[in-house]
């Protein structure tokens, strides 16, 4: 069974291998990596007393709303274009 991280290394490599091989092409490559946001399947089994300890962690103090993660997705496939490999975390700085 392959575990979380193990997922996370394996997509962040396939991320810069991609990157790398598509050069010339005018194509970017990068991954968004979204901490908690706020939608349905977060909230799925959790406690509201957990929802509020994960919600606390960042020092924003809240989850991420969806439109968090959009906004970079945009920026990534309009201004953004010179970013290329990378993975950008969306977690509002929690660790």
């Amino acid at each position: 069974m392959i575990t979380e991280q193990e997922s996370r290394v394996a997509v962040e490599a396939i991320t810069l291998m991609l990157a790398r091989e598509l050069r010339g092409r005018d194509i970017t490559v990068n991954t968004v990596a979204p901490g908690p946001i706020a939608t349905s399947p977060f909230f799925n089994g959790k406690s509201d007393e957990l929802v509020q300890r994960i919600a606390s962690e960042p020092p924003l103090e809240r989850l991420g709303e969806p439109a968090d993660v959009a906004e970079i997705v945009s920026f990534l496939a309009g201004p953004g274009r010179w970013v290329n490999g990378q993975v950008i975390p969306v977690n509002g700085g929690a660790i």
